[in-house]
């Protein structure tokens, strides 16, 4: 068994596809058209085979209200693993993008998490060295 999708409910497809290429830096995958929404991934272009996010149409009355629920009680919809916090932090941060929490250290990594424009909030981590 393996992982090769995941999804994150967003409430604008396009506006999400352009947050998360131009600003999180994720690539093009799939851009599919099914009615009046789209199939639309992005993979890390680092693992360009990887593992598929999908920008899942957050239309499902069931699917808004545990998106709103989770960001409201501050629990981030996914997590990103990056290689330095503090310069994808900096590097955001010169981009506008709104941080909930600072890069913090939380045991063996450091976090912080981020607004993602389309109703989620989005953790990045990095390992610390032992």
């Amino acid at each position: 068994m393996q992982i090769k999708l995941t999804s994150v409910f967003v409430d604008d497809q396009d506006k999400a596809h352009k947050f998360y290429t131009e600003v999180l830096g994720f690539v093009t995958k799939r851009d599919i058209p099914i009615g009046g929404a789209k199939w639309l991934t992005v993979v890390s272009p680092e693992e360009p085979d990887g593992v598929e996010l999908l920008l899942e149409p957050n239309g499902n009355p069931a699917a808004t209200a545990y998106q709103k629920a989770i960001f409201d009680q501050g629990i981030p919809a996914t997590t990103f693993l990056v290689d330095d916090v503090q310069k994808e932090y900096e590097r955001m941060k010169e981009l506008g993008v709104a941080f909930k929490k600072e890069p913090t250290t939380a045991g063996e990594v450091i976090l912080a998490i981020l607004n993602d424009t389309c109703g989620n909030l989005i953790q990045i981590y990095q390992v610390q060295a032992p």
